[in-house]
């Protein structure tokens, strides 16, 4: 059983399920940031200048997706939330 984020229903969410789908690109954006390769294989090599790093910046976003589809947002962490409200 799976809740929906969106509707707050529960479905089953089958092999071809988009909460399937979801779940499975989080998956490989772990483990690629994981790095199992440890550095033996990289889609780009990070010593490029500029670009080096984008395929670990890509592979951030696709797991900030599926966190956000299934309720953990992470995007609004760094954002400046007053520690005492006074009613303003």
């Amino acid at each position: 059983m799976i809740l929906d984020p969106y509707s707050g229903k529960v479905g089953k969410g089958g092999e071809g399920s988009e909460e399937t789908l979801v779940a499975r690109v989080g998956v490989l954006s772990v483990l690629f940031l994981l790095g199992p390769t440890l550095g033996l294989f990289e889609l780009l090599p990070d010593n490029i200048p500029f670009i080096g790093n984008s395929d670990e910046a890509t592979a951030t976003m696709a797991l900030l997706g599926p966190m956000r589809y299934f309720g953990w947002d992470a995007t609004n962490l760094s954002m400046k939330k007053s520690a005492i409200d006074l009613g303003k």
